[in-house]
């Protein structure tokens, strides 16, 4: 598998094989590029971002992202899962909005802070 590292600007392409459970990077520059190289071939995970609308707050949507990162192949289920959500203000940074998305238990939580407001 072939693969350009995402962890530091020098973007190192590298080569990831699996022989016998042993796994051999070539490529890297760093440690911490072999190791990325070996998560990602075994089990990529992902971030996701996104944005909410919100009802009652001083601010029409709320960003919301991943507590943590999830599989890959869970993000399209992850992101059908919010689709047509919308939630009330308050809403608090770190509020989780939707608990364990697509049965990774990793919640949906806020990045910004909505104040209620009478419309």
């Amino acid at each position: 598998m072939k693969l350009t590292c995402i962890i530091c600007p020098r973007g190192c392409e590298m080569e990831v094989e699996e022989k016998n459970g042993q796994w051999t990077v070539t490529g890297n520059e760093c440690k911490r590029g072999e190791d990325y190289a070996v998560q990602e071939a075994r089990n990529p995970v992902r971030t996701l971002t996104t944005s909410l609308p919100v009802t009652g707050g001083d601010y029409e949507m709320v960003s919301v992202k991943t507590a943590a990162p999830i599989p890959k192949g869970k993000i399209t289920e992850a992101i059908k899962a919010l689709e047509g959500m919308t939630v009330n203000a308050p809403i608090e940074v770190g509020q989780c909005l939707f608990p364990d998305i697509a049965g990774t238990g990793v919640d949906i939580v806020a990045t910004r802070r909505v104040i209620a407001v009478d419309k």
